[in-house]
């Protein structure tokens, strides 16, 4: 129960945190928005998987986060039909929601 706890502590701030990236780029479309949904579930939870059952070196979560970078970009020029704005979309979502979550650990870090 613990694991879904932490897999879910991590999955659902950046499924926020990334549809507001999207709607501060100005993304209305209904399939792209519960799109990022979706790939956040297919992205985030084996990311997270991986960094607490396996490793969690800076090497390790740099990998893990390129590889999601690509795949959500893919993904996302799937349903906008734009390489370009795709690699924006994933770029900025996954770059904010990761310093964001960062900055959290950090805090909580020095707070605890």
């Amino acid at each position: 129960m613990r694991l879904v706890i932490q897999i879910l502590t991590a999955l659902i701030p950046t499924i926020l945190i990334e549809l507001g990236v999207l709607w501060l780029l100005l993304e209305r479309q209904k399939k792209v928005l519960l799109s990022s949904i979706a790939v956040n579930v297919l992205t985030n939870v084996p990311l997270n998987l991986y960094v607490l059952l396996v490793g969690d070196s800076w090497r390790e979560i740099l990998i893990g986060e390129v590889l999601v970078f690509l795949f959500e970009a893919a993904w996302y020029g799937f349903f906008t039909r734009s390489l370009r704005q795709a690699i924006i979309y994933s770029f900025l979502c996954n770059a904010i929601s990761f310093l964001i979550g960062m900055l959290a650990q950090l805090s909580y870090t020095l707070w605890r």
